[in-house]
């Protein structure tokens, strides 16, 4: 066990610990000698990349099952990616303190920071900071800079995140209930999904990503020309709205 968790670069402790989990198969005994093999150290292997790939270990142990039942784990994962392929296109930032009070100039307090901490804005990598996105760093610094405070900005960016929660409820379920239902129960009941079924979800899903996308924008460019009207028409005297 010791040299099999060497070659694997764990520890003894973590390699009993995926024992008890089942994730990897019991050894070969000889009387009180267990030995391991390459199949053994090959599971740990794949285990360790699908770690790394954000997989937990109980995603592992249903994909490990499958793989057993003669079901591919490269068919499993196909799924997975095409079910969870970024919808985002989010460009991270790394900022020095320096950088950040450039973008912000008089707007970098302690409040603001531990607010935009709170929203997931920022983020904190040793002596940098780092931004979520590139486009929403852009457009707070454009509000700021027009004289929108960044206590505002923030507060604006909680409310967009609550309805874009929402949005996004609304087409997860919309997908779900018409494109990936029957596929889903395909798959609790444990049938396997061919290929052309994969590849199908996985070009239908990337056709309504921008599709959603647009009814977005769409629907707010509307809102926005409707809220503006509105408030024309509250601002401006009856005389300057209507023609002699």
């Amino acid at each position: 066990m010791a040299e099999l968790a060497e070659a694997a670069g764990i520890t003894v402790r973590t390699l009993r610990f995926y024992r008890e989990r089942k994730l990897i198969p019991p050894p070969r005994r000889e009387g009180r000698i267990a030995w391991y093999d390459d199949h053994h150290l090959a599971r740990l292997r794949t285990i360790a990349a699908l770690l790394e790939r954000g997989h937990t270990l109980g995603g592992i142990a249903e994909l490990l099952t499958a793989f057993e039942h003669g079901r591919g784990v490269g068919e499993l994962l196909g799924l997975r990616g095409a079910i969870a392929a970024p919808w985002s296109e989010e460009t991270p930032v790394r900022l020095s303190p320096e950088r950040l009070a450039d973008h912000f100039t008089g707007e970098v307090t302690p409040e603001n920071l531990a607010g935009a901490l709170d929203i997931g804005y920022l983020a904190v990598d040793g002596d940098e900071i780092v931004h979520v996105s590139r486009r929403l760093l852009d457009a707070s610094s454009a509000l700021v800079d027009k004289g929108v405070p960044l206590a505002a900005v923030l507060a604006a960016g909680r409310d967009v995140r609550t309805h874009a929660e929402a949005l996004a409820e609304t087409f997860t379920t919309l997908i779900c209930d018409h494109v990936l239902s029957g596929l889903l129960d395909r798959t609790a009941a444990g049938e396997p999904l061919p290929p052309d079924e994969i590849d199908h979800v996985t070009q239908t899903l990337a056709t309504l990503r921008p599709i959603a996308k647009d009814v977005i924008d769409a629907e707010l460019s509307m809102a926005m020309d409707r809220r503006i009207r509105a408030e024309l028409d509250a601002w401006l005297p009856a005389a300057e709205r209507e023609p002699e």
